[in-house]
């Protein structure tokens, strides 16, 4: 038999390829005893590893299974999520798979409303804008916004994270698309708070100095009670694992938190901007 061979670096995808093939090698595995390990024919798997085929997220999940590679900080999932997103920072793919097995996740955002609860309209407002201004195709707009359908369906699992939210004041008062998406982004929020498994409040201008971030900041904490960070700035973003720097940022939180407004009176604050009122 023929064996085709791939240059690793000619593309992600055929990266993907050569690492299936040298994980399954390792193994001892012929390309039949890891499609019957994947639940794939041998065709199919001897197309990801040639790069004829693109991996798909439940390929990759399941090549994860197959390999023990699960909840490592080095999954198949995670190479997948890259091939699929590359317009996205540096490090978010990575976070994004932590944050689907979260069971605690806690979110700071100035500006604009956190990406898990963004109606589809307020998403693709903010991805079309940025396609104006040149700074990502309209094909990596479209895949920006499924690519936030996709994290937010994670969440409504049979034992949903607990989500903590605190949105700096101006989230809610920057107007985004006009009044008809603004009205319904607020809705949601509402629908939101009302969860038993969720808290949101909004930190008001007037706490100034109080505040204790300057960026947005993602803290997810793991079934094994590990806690790990993600923040970015407007070129990067950075995956922290290591508790000597994580957890001050979660102290921090439960700091902001306390400065906050109390869930109640956010709620009141959102459902006056709802109306058109100061």
């Amino acid at each position: 038999m023929n064996r085709k061979e791939l240059n690793p670096e000619s593309s992600p995808q055929a990266a993907f390829g050569a690492r299936l093939r040298r994980s399954r090698e390792e193994h001892g595995w012929k390309q039949e005893d890891l499609a019957a390990r994947m639940g794939y024919s041998s065709t199919h798997i001897s197309a990801v590893e040639t790069g004829r085929k693109m991996p798909t997220l439940r390929f990759s999940r399941s090549a994860d299974l197959a390999f023990g590679t699960s909840g490592t900080a080095d999954t198949f999932e995670r190479e997948w999520r890259e091939i699929r997103h590359g317009s996205l920072l540096e490090g978010f793919p990575e976070y994004v798979g932590y944050e689907g097995r979260a069971v605690e996740i806690r979110l700071y955002e100035i500006g604009i409303i956190p990406g898990l609860l963004q109606t589809p309209e307020y998403a693709k407002v903010l991805a079309d804008s940025a396609v104006r201004r040149g700074a990502i195709t309209p094909e990596q707009a479209a895949d920006r916004v499924s690519f936030l359908a996709e994290r937010q369906a994670a969440l409504e699992r049979p034992r949903p994270p607990m989500v903590f939210l605190v949105m700096d004041e101006s989230c809610i008062r920057r107007p985004v698309g006009g009044r008809e998406v603004m009205d319904a982004q607020l809705d949601r929020l509402v629908e939101f708070a009302a969860r038993p498994t969720t808290v949101l409040q909004t930190a008001p201008f007037d706490i100034g100095e109080r505040r204790t971030f300057d960026l947005p900041v993602n803290l997810l904490t793991l079934p094994d009670r590990s806690v790990i960070s993600y923040a970015e700035s407007q070129a990067q973003g950075h995956l922290d694992r290591e508790a000597t720097s994580v957890l001050p940022m979660l102290t921090a939180y439960h700091q902001l938190q306390a400065e906050a407004l109390s869930q109640a009176a956010s709620v009141a604050m959102i459902s006056q901007l709802r109306k058109g009122s100061p």
